[in-house]
């Protein structure tokens, strides 16, 4: 595998930030940007003109990661030259939330099997419901493939995300890029460093991602009650205080962040489901153990591609975790070098939501929100 990397900033336009003579032979580029810059056919074109033959795709954000810097306003792009492994890309309109499951089966169902060795997917961020997204893709897999990847974000605005797949940046797209062979090593880790505080409430009236009732009291009210003074700045203070949801079925627990509320009906849309049935806790920031989660989730994929030096790492953080740590949320990127190495090239995003599977030894993919998730390539 080879990479490399040219950055569009409104202050100094384009800039090669390396070069490896990618020019005619990279087959696919990563692009992650400003919503609007994305929307803009000179700079996709611009991109296209660079690399003709190859599939240029990628995502709106909340924050673009260029090596160890977060950028914002600007496009971030990544060649990728594949010496040994072939790659497919394919992708999914939206036209309903509620196709989300059959959205997530559809796409993968697209992607020949044989040979699959993993699935990076990239999804609009708002109308979508993640975890019917996330089910629908292992339904077809059958947890015989790793699937990671995110959804896109809009800075902190929550108002409209873009996709890219060879053209500018259009709403209400999945894509999902199959990588095949065995010449590509694969690793990868998730998670989120947030402490949980108060009892377990039990979900006693929900519908998919909208949550009515906790504990048979309506859950708006119940939220603003913890949150306070922070309740005023509803929905976008709620990045400050998700939920830790146990799912019933298997015990383990994920992270849910709030995409919206509405006061009349007293109930909060989340960016994945939220059963009935299940238990959810209220959690807070420790700056300390966000750090460390970011740090946990590179050794994570580290080890998962058995300690070789990755090629390649994507990193897809959550949007709250940025507004959380402020001027402080470069050291997650630090502690992400640290562990991967100088020689390791990365890219990424700031996200509405990740995807991955919760251990680094299972293929089952989640939805997960406010953690750090890490995907690392190395071909061989």
């Amino acid at each position: 595998m080879k990479t490399e990397q040219i950055v569009f900033t409104t202050l100094s336009g384009w800039e090669i930030k390396s070069n490896n003579d990618l020019k005619d032979v990279a087959q696919l580029i990563l692009v992650f940007g400003n919503r609007d810059l994305l929307k803009e056919p000179h700079h996709f074109n611009y991109i296209k003109s660079l690399y003709p033959y190859a599939e240029i795709v990628g995502c709106s954000t909340s924050g673009e990661i260029y090596q160890e810097e977060i950028l914002n306003n600007s496009i971030v792009c990544t060649a990728i030259y594949l010496e040994r492994t072939p790659i497919k890309v394919v992708c999914e309109h939206i036209d309903s939330v509620e196709d989300s499951f059959r959205i997530g089966a559809n796409l993968v169902e697209q992607l020949e099997k044989d040979n699959l060795t993993h699935v990076l997917v990239l999804s609009e961020g708002l109308n979508i419901n993640g975890s019917e997204l996330t089910k629908g893709i292992n339904f077809q897999l059958d947890d015989k493939v790793s699937v990671t990847g995110g959804l896109a974000g809009d800075q902190e605005l929550f108002n409209e995300t873009v996709i890219v797949h060879n053209r500018p940046g259009i709403n209400n797209i999945v894509l999902a890029i199959g990588f095949y062979g065995k010449n590509i090593q694969i690793g990868y880790g998730s998670l989120g460093g947030w402490d949980s505080f108060g009892v377990d409430r039990l979900v006693t009236k929900s519908v998919s991602n909208i949550l009515y009732e906790v504990d048979g009291q309506p859950a708006l009210a119940l939220y603003k009650k913890y949150l306070g003074s922070y309740a005023a700045n509803l929905p976008s203070s709620a990045l400050l205080f998700p939920l830790s949801l146990i799912q019933t079925e298997t015990q383990a627990s994920v992270v849910r962040t709030i995409l919206s509320i509405d006061e009349e009906k007293g109930s909060m849309t989340f960016a994945g489901d939220i059963p009935e049935g299940s238990y959810v806790r209220l959690m807070k920031a420790n700056f300390e153990k966000l750090i460390d989660g970011a740090c946990s989730a590179a050794e994570m994929s580290k080890i998962s591609l058995k300690n070789n030096v990755p090629d390649l790492a994507l990193l897809i953080s959550c949007v709250g975790r940025k507004i959380v740590m402020k001027q402080r949320i470069e050291e997650e990127l630090y502690q992400v070098r640290d562990v991967l190495g100088e020689s390791t090239v990365t890219t990424g995003f700031y996200s509405y939501g990740e995807i991955g599977p919760i251990e680094p030894s299972d293929k089952h993919c989640e939805l997960h929100n406010q953690t750090m998730t890490i995907t690392v390539f190395k071909e061989v």
